[in-house]
């Protein structure tokens, strides 16, 4: 035998034998994975439930729940979210809880150690036991089902096989905890707005400030009062702000519009031919595998209605929906709910005035396990208003005052909303409920209409809030809670129309008690509004063809002035083209919306450079983060008027800046070598939808993750888009009409890449398609007994 023969044979035997064992490692994989798939059909055993409850789930994994009783329901929605979300389940609480290292090691103890300032797990105790009893044992009774459902796995979910770890029960403690994690995700843990609004407005010359930090202008949409009237232009020279030598610092600008947010709004009655309100409301969020939300409805006990909406794994209450006679929705207001304080300090740094005198701070000690590693023990210095999160500009210390941190900041109120019966009764909950503040948008079967704050609204005394003050003499407190008859709240206006994006909804009284935590533009918001006054009457689908709006309204301004930059600019006819014909939305085929969105964006971080270097000066880590959402209006100025004193002093001139602007973009977008044709918006806005361990592990990534779908949409409009962030979930709901309801959401309903739901609606979000509000024909049903 030829020894060609024995290697040809040899190699044969070795790519066999190589298959034959990737084939056996994926089996082992698959039989691993099943493991730990959710129980979907047959019956079991609780020992818990009052009466057997049934649990019907249909191709897309949306499930309801029948029962006559609310503790037993929250039982099996317990189960549920076990079953299909739990690792999800105890991110939440980690987050809030500063406990994610003892999860995944030293990499999250950044995060915990900051987060453990706020001590939130004792809070949610505290909170759990001033609840009322009926409350408690709800909330114990979805507990019970978690831990119930966690235990009727064959095998821990996959995600702690990965890690090598073993899930640890779920408490009521637990449940609150994953609302203190939204507060952390919608309003900042350590008043960043404030803190850097308070250093900007106390360096800056005062006409530079107006200028480049106005409260807002034309594109404002408020459901109460009007636009401001336009900025002026200062007369201090920027140029003034520099040092000799000082290099100019610049800073990346994303989207002033990419916050964690929402769209919702509402029409009443008068507009629709069954007289029903409809609602539309789409939550803007961090898109993750899974979708933060889970999709559920069950019986309401003593009704011969049912709930049906989203809900977040790790509480017993359905988010936003409808209970048959009433709809609401949630955006996040971004008005402020929390101060800082300028601590007056003894010399030795122990002690803080207070109005009662000196008082030494307390002082408490935090150990955050750490996976792999030794405990780590963290201080937390603490005063009668709050903890000391941050310094000042001056190094004074600022204490937080924070709604999040009294017992009204946190609580299972919401539960209330199945059960009220009209827009009204809907609204007077409002001020009762313990979540992160909320625009509460809400629509009945009678066509009523109205908005309020969800949340307690604290009652200032002796400061506005937007500035951090001392209270050492007394004269600056929070006085309580508004009462129910003065929180902000509009019902049935003239127009049947209420709407809200983030941005400033309100003015004169009810302006002020809400304050301003960084406003969004007002762009979105505006678009919103004008898409509803152009229509007298509406149906659901009208509704979500505005949710899917993509029109780029906000930037056809800009795609002008960067046509006449370009006219008859040589070497830049391609450009000139694409920009010419870009179609006015953020369409994934359009390389001229690409070009005219990253120009404005470039522009802003070429303008505002100077201040940024200014202020550097004084504190060596500023951003500009979320100030710079009112930055339209300044910016907007100098490319229209182009005054010498604002030019950026690296420029000799403003058609220098504006191409080198210009220039940024298109070298940016040419980095991966295709050609300018080729280089469309979809190519830049590709959804980036993964798993959290997914971003560490390929291989994980590579089963959890999303399509790489091109996305159309962006952020100055309603079809709110970026690779990472977006609408969570689309609703469009009229109360009694469910068979007529609307919902999208990304991903799908299980977390198990092996699930019948992992993804199942995911093309709908992606695509825009109408898909069902309602549970459809049942696939699988569970007894629990």
């Amino acid at each position: 035998m030829s020894p060609t023969l024995l290697n040809s044979r040899n190699l044969k035997r070795l790519i066999f034998g190589l298959l034959a064992l990737v084939v056996a490692l994926l089996v082992a994989a698959w039989l691993w994975l099943r493991q730990s798939l959710p129980v979907f059909e047959g019956s079991l055993e609780t020992g818990v439930v009052s009466k057997p409850v049934t649990i019907e789930r249909d191709a897309q994994g949306i499930a309801f729940i029948s029962s006559d009783n609310r503790s037993d329901i929250a039982f099996a929605l317990g189960f549920l979210h076990a079953q299909e979300r739990f690792f999800q389940m105890d991110l939440l609480r980690r987050n809030s809880a500063g406990e994610l290292s003892g999860l995944v090691g030293p990499a999250a103890l950044k995060h915990d150690r900051e987060v453990r300032r706020h001590q939130f797990r004792a809070r949610a105790e505290r909170n759990i036991a001033a609840m009322p009893e009926e409350d408690r044992r709800v909330l114990s009774r979805y507990v019970a089902g978690v831990n119930f459902g966690l235990g009727q796995l064959g095998a821990a979910p996959w995600e702690y096989l990965l890690l090598g770890t073993d899930p640890e029960p779920w408490t009521e403690a637990d449940s609150l905890l994953t609302i203190f994690s939204m507060y952390l995700t919608l309003q900042s843990p350590v008043g960043k707005f404030e803190w850097r609004d308070t250093a900007l407005a106390e360096l800056l010359p005062a006409d530079l400030y107006d200028f480049y930090f106005p409260d807002g202008g034309q594109w404002d949409a408020p459901l109460m009062g009007n636009a401001r009237e336009p900025i002026s232009l200062p007369t201090t020279s920027l140029a003034s702000l520099l040092e000799d030598g000082d290099p100019v610092v610049y800073q990346r600008m994303e989207s002033d519009d990419k916050i964690y947010g929402s769209n919702n709004w509402v029409v009443g009655g008068a507009l629709t031919e069954h007289g029903s309100a409809i609602l539309a409301d789409d939550m803007h969020l961090g898109l993750n595998v899974p979708n933060i939300w889970y999709r559920a409805g069950w019986t309401i006990p003593g009704t011969d209605r049912a709930m049906r909406g989203a809900t977040l794994p790790g509480g017993p209450i359905a988010v936003v929906g409808t209970n048959g006679l009433v709809a609401w929705g949630f955006t996040n207001t971004t008005a402020d709910w929390g101060d800082l304080i300028r601590l007056e300090v003894s010399e030795d740094g122990t002690r803080y005035r207070t109005p009662k005198g000196w008082q030494e701070f307390e002082v408490a000690r935090e150990e955050i396990a750490v996976k792999g590693a030794p405990s780590e023990s963290v201080e937390v210095r603490k005063t009668i208003w709050g903890p000391v999160v941050a310094e000042d500009h001056r190094g004074t210390p600022l204490a937080y005052r924070w709604v999040a941190h009294d017992v009204r900041g946190a609580n299972l109120n919401l539960l209330r909303m199945e059960t009220v019966t009209s827009a009204s009764e809907a609204l007077d909950l409002g001020p009762q409920l313990g979540i992160p503040h909320q625009n509460l948008v809400v629509g009945d079967q009678a066509g009523n209409i109205g908005w309020t704050v969800g949340g307690p609204v604290p009652r200032r005394v002796g400061l506005a809030g937007d500035r951090s003050v001392s209270w050492a003499n007394g004269e600056a407190y929070w006085d309580g809670y508004l009462p129910p008859e003065e929180h902000p709240r509009i019902f049935n206006p003239p127009s049947h129309r209420i709407w809200t994006a983030n941005a400033r909804t309100m003015d004169g009284e009810f302006l002020r008690v809400m304050g301003d935590h960084g406003y969004a533009l007002g762009a979105r918001q505006q678009q919103i509004r004008d898409g509803l006054m152009a229509r007298n009457s509406f149906t659901e689908q009208d509704l979500l063809d505005i949710q899917l709006d993509d029109r780029a309204v906000f930037l056809a301004r800009w795609q002008k002035q960067l046509l006449q930059t370009l006219d008859g600019l040589e070497g830049y006819e391609d450009v000139y083209g694409h920009v010419s014909s870009w179609g006015g939305r953020a369409a994934v085929d359009s390389v001229g919306y690409r070009i005219v969105r990253n120009y404005r964006l470039k522009f802003m971080e070429l303008t505002t450079a100077p201040i940024l270097t200014y202020m550097r000066r004084f504190q060596p880590d500023f951003s500009f983060g979320p100030t710079k959402r009112q930055f339209e209006y300044s910016i907007w100025e100098m490319a229209t008027r182009e005054p010498a004193h604002l030019l950026n002093p690296e420029f000799e001139s403003w058609s220098s800046l504006k191409l080198a602007a210009l220039d940024a973009v298109l070298t940016e977008m040419a980095e991966d070598e295709r050609p300018l044709d080729q280089q469309n918006w979809g190519s830049e806005n590709t959804a980036r939808i993964q798993h959290p361990l997914g971003k560490a592990v390929d291989l994980v990534n590579w089963f959890t993750a999303m399509p790489a779908d091109p996305l159309p949409g962006d952020t100055h409009m309603p079809r709110f888009q970026s690779p990472t962030h977006g609408a969570s979930q689309r609703l469009v709901v009229s109360p009694g009409r469910t068979d007529a309801a609307i919902f999208h959401m990304a991903t799908g309903q299980s977390a198990h890449p092996l699930s019948p739901f992992f993804a199942n609606g995911h093309r709908d979000w992606v695509e825009g398609r109408p898909s069902p509000l309602k549970e459809q024909a049942t696939r699988y049903r569970l007894t629990l007994h």
